[in-house]
């Protein structure tokens, strides 16, 4: 191990950080010889999945559990429970103290050239300065909001009002101008200690000394040209996507699922699915079954139960146990043979790789969007949270390889209009513009992470400089 460099990496409890986390580690350890440890803060037991991610990677990656911190006083003291980003960020802020003996200990037996935290850890900065570890972040999401925090500080001295309410659109540095309404929900009530934690970070970001951020170039061209050169200064910024896990296992239900699609013909299938978090009221499911059913569309959905349950003993009954018991009645046999509905869960990864699929109704979830991409999959947005509507602006306004229903986000989104835009992606003039454009963009995709791309040269100049500075 004399001459290895080590990093440890911070991620945030989410999956939606950890895989994109792990694919850069197995780069730098398969083309680089680099040795990893994931440090991770925790205030419970990790889920089977997030373990189990954690133990499909290389010997020469390995995982320390922080000890459980106690968050009862935060969320027992808040009248709403307290949201995600303020649980990650306290977790991380409460663990420093056995971030700093770890790190400590790493350091004594490994050649520890770097502290990788995901984008709510600067926090793990500190000890890791003192120790004379050098600090990094690992931006899980899209250029357009790394340009948001690092703006963020600014923007919120310039705006007094909450963002949506503003008249005027928001310009994020090297970004098309969005709606205030548009910007991540973490940000949406200044009155939340979320909100306060974002200003928090977004003000440490200039400690760092490099952001890798999970895009390329022909995605998201405004934002990174800002990022890597009109912005002054640091941190620089390390574009090295789109990194996605390509080897997922499929159980029995998945292989189903596969063998479901073999049968249907080329680019024929709509895959609609909104996320591991993502989930509709009761009414608009109604709706969007209906206008599956009326698209004469083939479909596959990813049914989970609805986030809104009307008053009903049929309901109550059938509870959370069976997503499918919320769709209209004798919907699944009129569709039966046209229409494939799943519970909960669906392999991704390789659904979208199949040939067979020819679009996707996504929430647009970052990972989700660049699997769409790097599989050449034109979308149909649906953004529900997070900063997915920011996302979808980059995927329907900026690139154009995907359709947005109007209203999504606002109101009930009607039958007539889903069967609208299904049609006109899977089989309209619209969707063959935006399938043209995605082919165009996979191929971007591709040559980004081959051997002489640039997503892959980024990677090497990082391994490069931190291989130097190890003491010899």
């Amino acid at each position: 191990m004399s001459g290895t460099p080590h990093i440890a990496i911070l991620p945030s409890p989410g999956m939606g950080h950890l895989i994109p986390m792990a694919e850069f580690a197995k780069r730098l350890v398969h083309h680089h010889n680099f040795s990893i440890t994931f440090v991770i803060p925790t205030d419970g037991p990790p889920s089977s999945a997030y373990q189990q991610v954690l133990t499909s990677l290389p010997s020469s990656i390995d995982h320390i559990f922080l000890p459980q911190v106690d968050l009862t006083d935060v969320v027992s003291q808040s009248p709403a429970h307290p949201r995600i980003e303020t649980l990650i960020s306290l977790t991380v802020a409460r663990s420093l103290s056995s971030l700093r003996t770890t790190l400590s200990s790493l350091q004594s037996s490994k050649n520890l050239v770097s502290l990788v935290v995901d984008l709510f850890g600067t926090d793990a900065f500190d000890p890791a300065i003192e120790l004379g570890i050098s600090p990094y972040i690992f931006f899980p999401s899209t250029a357009m909001t790394l340009s948001l925090f690092l703006y963020m500080p600014q923007l919120d001295k310039s705006v007094t009002c909450e963002f949506r309410h503003m008249t005027d659109l928001v310009r994020i540095p090297g970004c098309v101008p969005v709606r205030g309404s548009d910007l991540f929900d973490p940000v949406q009530d200044r009155t939340d200690e979320a909100y306060k934690w974002v200003i928090h970070h977004s003000n440490r970001y200039p400690m760092a000394e490099g952001v890798i951020e999970n895009s390329f170039m022909e995605l998201e061209h405004g934002a990174l040209k800002y990022l890597q050169t009109v912005q002054s200064g640091k941190p620089p910024v390390y574009a090295v996507g789109p990194l996605i896990k390509m080897d997922y296992d499929v159980d029995d239900s998945g292989s189903k699922i596969i063998e479901w699609l073999d049968d249907q013909p080329v680019g024929s299938v709509l895959f609609v699915s909104f996320g591991s978090g993502g989930t509709l009221s009761y009414e608009q499911m109604t709706e969007l079954a209906h206008g599956l059913e009326s698209s004469q569309q083939r479909f596959l959905w990813v049914v989970r139960s609805p986030n809104q349950i009307p008053n009903s003993t049929y309901f109550s009954v059938q509870s959370q146990k069976d997503p499918l018991a919320y769709l209209p009645e004798g919907f699944l046999n009129r569709t039966e043979g046209r229409g494939l509905v799943v519970s909960n869960w669906a392999p991704q990864a390789q659904i979208l790789s199949h040939g067979s699929t020819g679009g996707f109704m996504s929430h647009c979830g970052w990972n989700s969007i660049l699997e769409s991409v790097v599989h050449g999959v034109p979308i149909i947005a649906w953004p529900l949270y997070a900063e997915q509507k920011m996302n979808s602006i980059i995927v329907v306004e900026d690139v154009k390889v995907a359709l947005r229903p109007a209203g999504v986000g606002e109101r009930v989104v009607e039958r007539s209009e889903i069967t609208a835009v299904v049609k006109a992606l899977m089989e309209g003039e619209e969707g063959k513009k935006v399938r043209n454009r995605m082919k165009e963009l996979k191929e971007a995709a591709a040559r980004a992470v081959s051997d002489d791309g640039a997503s892959t040269i980024a990677i090497a100049d990082l391994a490069q400089k931190w291989r130097s500075s190890m003491k010899h």
